[in-house]
């Protein structure tokens, strides 16, 4: 990416955390919240995809979307 800022991750015991400046996601095994103060259901499913506000989608797909979003 061309940006002159990069996001840093922090992984954890039971949380994960991406930050890019001021904004961060912040994932635990059955939430994502984010700095802006929206909260969603989340969960890894052993499938390979991940249920998100009660949507579905493959893992990577989602990390790129959620990326994209936390990079707006």
């Amino acid at each position: 990416m061309s940006r002159a800022q990069q996001a840093v991750i922090e992984v954890g015991v039971d949380e994960i955390v991406v930050r890019y400046g001021s904004k961060w996601i912040r994932f635990t095994y059955g939430e994502m919240e984010s700095s802006d103060g929206n909260k969603s259901p989340f969960a890894l499913n052993e499938d390979g995809t991940v249920t998100l506000d009660g949507k579905m989608e493959e893992m990577d797909f989602a990390a790129e979307r959620v990326t994209r979003e936390l990079m707006q």
